[in-house]
């Protein structure tokens, strides 16, 4: 080392000493020049509830057919309400809905497919997929019209690029409307807004049911270095060139991207998941190199590990404190605690349904519940001091639980 750089080394830490040492002088001669005049204005307040509203007010602009069970709905600000602009968000993120269907409230999370930049204009979209066997989708299909309005919550989630945490490459493992995320970080990467390099491998039963095919596909026409799609087909007969046919399998995934290099994302229903899993198991990727989306609470918890299935078929009560309030209601064994106590409208207020965001969470006084292993959202010393998140415990004894009000 030089003479220069020894004195470099020694004298920074000083001089980051002596820089330290006047602080507290120039404060005080800050508020000694300050103004008298009381603070009529808070931007700082103002910003965060720009950022994080309790819950957006929004009506329905225009709905659009996307496939044969997809449509997306283009949201606005009601007009008639205190919201006068969407709230900002990370492309990747969802909004969680409130929805009153047959005198109950009910919540439920959806992916935005707009990116950032809309918001920014103005508007959100969500693309729904309508589940004929599902609670809220048949609903949607049936009732929700240019119009309708809507009770939103923030922006919320994880399902983000971090360039601290995340590679540049980007691998979005998708299948059904799990394609909604990476068409929002698609689209914000056409704004200029993303730099990052993203394939998108998507996974559909049939192939008039890709979501999104035509408008992916210009994206990659147009960014063909930033942006790549691979569609793979699961069904028998296949007439569409250049997609890849069967299950998103490891080798497809080797096919196409640099495992090494890539950080991975997947979004879509369950069973996806229990596929791919197995399937990225084979790369022995560090735990940070793969993210997965919240995919909201467990279909089929009879197939979850040491779940008591001499409990399946039994009902439960739950004796609920709520505030100054006291009420006893059903709960059936294989349905989260939650939608119990969506069923009574004692519901706590609830984002994500995934165990994930915690906002839910909840104290259980008496009785046993069982906890989802995947998505089991709880730290350590809630475990231990007995709180645990209705949306991913199941009921396998009369409970007493205590829950929050609902915001």
């Amino acid at each position: 080392m030089s003479k220069k750089e020894e004195d470099i080394v020694i004298k920074s830490p000083t001089r980051d000493l002596f820089a330290f040492s006047k602080l507290v002088p120039q404060r005080k001669k800050r508020i000694e020049k300050a103004s008298s005049e009381p603070i009529t204005s808070d931007p700082m307040n103002e910003l965060a509830s720009k950022l994080h509203p309790r819950n957006q007010q929004l009506v329905i602009k225009e709905i659009r057919d996307e496939t044969k069970s997809a449509k997306t709905f283009k949201l606005v600000p009601d007009p008639d309400s205190n919201t006068k602009e969407v709230a900002y968000f990370r492309a990747g993120q969802y909004l969680s809905l409130k929805v009153r269907l047959n005198d109950v409230v009910i919540t439920r999370p959806y992916s935005l497919s707009s990116s950032p930049t809309d918001a920014l204009n103005g508007f959100y979209e969500i693309t729904v997929r309508k589940d004929d066997e599902g609670f809220l989708t048949p609903y949607i299909w049936d009732n929700w019209k240019v119009g309708t309005k809507i009770v939103s919550s923030e922006p919320s989630g994880h399902f983000y690029y971090d360039n601290l945490r995340d590679l540049k490459n980007i691998i979005g493992i998708g299948g059904g409307s799990g394609i909604t995320p990476f068409r929002s970080m698609a689209k914000e990467i056409a704004d200029g807004k993303l730099d990052i390099n993203l394939t998108i491998i998507y996974g559909s039963s049939e192939e008039d049911d890709i979501i999104f095919y035509d408008e992916l596909k210009e994206l990659e026409k147009e960014y063909p270095d930033k942006v790549k799609v691979i569609i793979v087909l699961s069904c028998d007969e296949v007439t569409l060139e250049g997609c890849e046919q069967g299950f998103i399998t490891a080798n497809i995934i080797k096919k196409y991207v640099d495992i090494n290099t890539s950080s991975f994302f997947i979004c879509g229903p369950q069973i996806m998941y229990d596929f791919i899993e197995k399937e990225m198991d084979q790369f022995k990727l560090p735990r940070k190199r793969v993210r997965q989306e919240v995919y909201g609470e467990v279909k089929d918890v009879l197939n979850l590990p040491n779940f008591p299935k001499e409990v399946a078929e039994k009902t439960f009560k739950i004796k609920v404190q709520i505030g100054n309030q006291t009420k006893e209601i059903p709960a059936i064994a294989t349905e989260t605690v939650l939608v119990a106590l969506e069923r009574a409208n004692l519901a706590p207020p609830s984002v994500c349904r995934s165990g994930e965001c915690g906002l839910c969470r909840s104290l259980l006084i008496n009785g046993d519940l069982y906890v989802s292993p995947i998505i089991d959202g709880r730290r350590e010393a809630d475990k231990k001091f007995n709180f645990f998140h209705p949306c991913s415990s199941y009921p396998i004894t009369n409970l007493e639980i205590k829950i929050p009000r609902s915001i």
